[in-house]
């Protein structure tokens, strides 16, 4: 990977994970496009993981920090939610790597489905605000729609904003586009 293509790539990172910094309605943030992205724009490298996690979880702590409450950022299901932030990282590698705008939007909403489905059922199982049968655990969904959403609706348009501002840059600086591969033989 070429230096210029990791700076710009950490710069388009910080920039997402600074955002959440933002005053914004619950759930409609960037972390699920900042993963996709990262995924997808830094490959099968350790970087891929090591950026998009380490933004999220130092913007969690500043988060915390502003609300004088780190109890916000570390919380018994933290765990199940950077897994399923991981994952999100896994599929902007393997479906990525070339994005057009229908398979971007298609794995957006996986990306969000995963993470909606993960999440809350960790607060179903680690949490006490609902019961653990199978009518608490459908409430426990139902209740979380509305940030499903903002989630879903924050990761396309973040993931739009990410991808998009990415393909441009890439049209203006030469340095930045992927290095073309011959697929004629003898070449």
């Amino acid at each position: 990977m070429r230096r210029a293509h990791f700076w710009v790539v950490v710069g388009f990172i910080s920039a997402a994970a600074f955002s959440r910094l933002i005053p914004h309605p619950p759930n409609l943030t960037p972390i699920g496009a900042m993963a996709l992205f990262g995924g997808a724009a830094f490959g099968w490298t350790w970087a891929a993981f090591a950026l998009p996690l380490g933004a999220m979880l130092l913007s969690d702590v500043v988060l915390g920090a502003l609300a004088g409450d780190l109890s916000v950022t570390f919380h018994p299901h933290m765990p199940v939610v950077y897994l399923a932030f991981v994952i999100n990282v896994i599929l902007g590698q393997l479906l990525l790597r070339r994005p057009g705008v229908v398979r971007l939007g298609a794995v957006v909403s996986v990306g969000a489905i995963q993470f909606f489905v993960l999440t809350n059922f960790a607060v179903w199982a680690i949490g006490s605000w609902y019961p653990k049968t199978w009518e608490g655990l459908v409430a426990c969904y139902v209740a979380a729609l509305p940030f499903f959403q903002n989630q879903l609706l924050g990761d396309l348009a973040f993931s739009a904003v990410l991808f998009g501002a990415w393909a441009l840059v890439q049209q203006t600086i030469p340095a930045l586009r992927p290095a073309q591969v011959s697929t004629r033989a003898g070449e």
